[in-house]
């Protein structure tokens, strides 16, 4: 499965908002911008969980203090008097404003694709200055605002650290998006870049730098964003604004920077109508319509649960033997499933992605779909998970007929199944369907009128109930 397609799932995000940051703004019509819900609630950085192949409070928001300007990659470099950083002369004529998240997928595609370029062509010019501002998503990347907070301390300690950790950060994006308690790996960076870690810590610790991130979070909203990368390109001549939201490309940024600098008005192209994205069979409309030849399966070959017809389309992506699936399994999903599957609200898919660190997860997968094919995959979905330790054995073909017994399966239906080929092969169609795209567990795709989203990890229950009335109340 070519992997291509990711991009432009996650390119629809959960709200396509036009942003507008007020009198003599316009604003960009969105590309590949991720969105969260206007809900600012932060889940428990901890409570994020994934399994992959690879904390005095102080209540004061003032902005770092300015400082004289230091130089980072031959470029001026400092805090403006917002005690935001910058990057390039702080007297350019047009400063080109950030609105970040260092773990957005599409804000590090632009740091590591059009930044460069954007540098080279105007900010070593001295025609514009680049103004970094934190604007982590919390509903969609939960250890986002730990690693701004983390940012804004080795700031204390000088404008050229900030933008070499800041190139750090999203320079290693994957070594960390995934992580559910990043504080090592934060301080590791702050160490690895030259920072007194000692003074790092202490600031970390303090926890001085968080109320910063929120209000910063709060002054994004207030310009009208709610998703990243978002821009906004300021006159400092006119005070004139227009905003850029999403990771648009190098030839969108040119055109509204050469026009600002010449002292005009961009030329908006109109919004064109959103495109059907390209997605894979199991997550399309087709590939979920339920398979009249197997009851309990959609035609892409999963099994679901739940109203088909149903508006919200939950697909799962999960390994029987990862904790964090299994603490979701018996803790989240129960709760998720009465208050939206059993109200027909959402229509839940179940996709298998054992990964090479759980030597029985493959099986136990087959098992499940060889309980499916006597209409028992949620009962033994439910049993696999609340008995990992009894089939995580080699091999475990006999405790998993023992469960299918427990369940009251014919055993040796059941036996017969997991013994031939369909079921295995069944589970390697979806590591294929899988491979390249997601590498972690669990992970839930959110389908909803044409759009898609995706959330990682084990999250509260509060993280889906944001997510989903968000989309069903429009």
């Amino acid at each position: 499965m070519n992997s291509g397609w990711l991009l432009g799932l996650l390119a629809l995000a959960l709200v396509l908002a036009a942003c507008t940051t007020g009198t003599g703004t316009t604003t960009l019509a969105p590309d590949a911008a991720e969105v969260a819900s206007s809900d600012t609630t932060e889940p428990d950085c901890i409570e994020a969980g994934t399994c992959s192949e690879a904390d005095e409070t102080i209540t004061s928001t003032e902005p770092v203090a300015a400082e004289p300007a230091d130089t980072y990659d031959g470029l001026a470099v400092g805090f403006n008097d917002d005690g935001f950083a910058y990057l390039g002369d702080p007297d350019a004529p047009i400063t080109l404003m950030e609105f970040s998240d260092y773990l957005c997928p599409f804000c590090g595609r632009h740091f590591a694709q059009t930044t460069p370029q954007l540098i080279d062509r105007y900010i070593r010019t001295g025609e514009v200055n680049l103004v970094f501002r934190d604007f982590p998503l919390a509903e969609l990347h939960p250890t986002a605002p730990a690693g701004h907070a983390a940012a804004l301390c080795v700031s204390e300690q000088g404008a050229a650290l900030f933008w070499e950790y800041h190139d750090a950060l999203f320079a290693r994006q994957a070594a960390w998006s995934s992580v559910p308690d990043n504080r090592d790996f934060l301080a590791a960076v702050a160490g690895e870049i030259g920072a007194d870690l000692d003074a790092y810590q202490a600031c970390v610790d303090s926890g001085r730098t968080v109320p910063m991130v929120d209000q910063r979070i709060a002054e994004g909203r207030a310009a009208g964003f709610s998703g990243t990368p978002s821009f906004q390109v300021v006159d400092n001549r006119t005070d004139d604004v227009y905003g850029i939201v999403g990771a648009q490309s190098l030839e969108t940024f040119v055109s509204v920077l050469d026009a600002a600098i010449a002292g005009e008005a961009p030329v908006v192209a109109a919004e064109p109508p959103p495109e059907t994205p390209n997605l894979p069979l199991w997550a399309s409309a087709d590939g979920l319509v339920p398979d009249p030849d197997r009851p309990g399966y959609t035609l892409a070959g999963d099994a679901y649960l739940g109203d088909p017809d149903a508006s919200l389309v939950v697909v799962e992506i999960s390994d029987f033997q990862c904790p964090f699936c299994r603490r979701h399994a018996t803790e989240v999903q129960p709760l998720l499933e009465e208050r939206y599957v059993d109200t027909g609200q959402a229509m839940w898919v179940f996709k298998h992605l054992p990964l090479q660190i759980h030597p029985q997860a493959p099986v136990a997968a087959a098992a499940a779909d060889c309980a499916g094919e006597q209409g028992a995959f949620w009962p033994m979905r439910d049993r696999l998970f609340e008995s990992v330790e009894e089939w995580s054995v080699d091999p475990p073909d006999e405790a998993l007929t023992g469960l299918a017994g427990d369940i009251g399966l014919n055993e040796a239906a059941f036996t017969s199944c997991l013994g031939g080929r369909s079921a295995l092969e069944g589970v390697l169609d979806d590591l294929y369907d899988l491979t390249g795209i997601f590498n972690t567990t669990p992970t839930f795709v959110v389908l909803f009128d044409g759009q898609a989203s995706v959330i990682e990890g084990a999250q509260a229950l509060e993280q889906f109930v944001t997510a989903f009335e968000a989309l069903l109340e429009g």
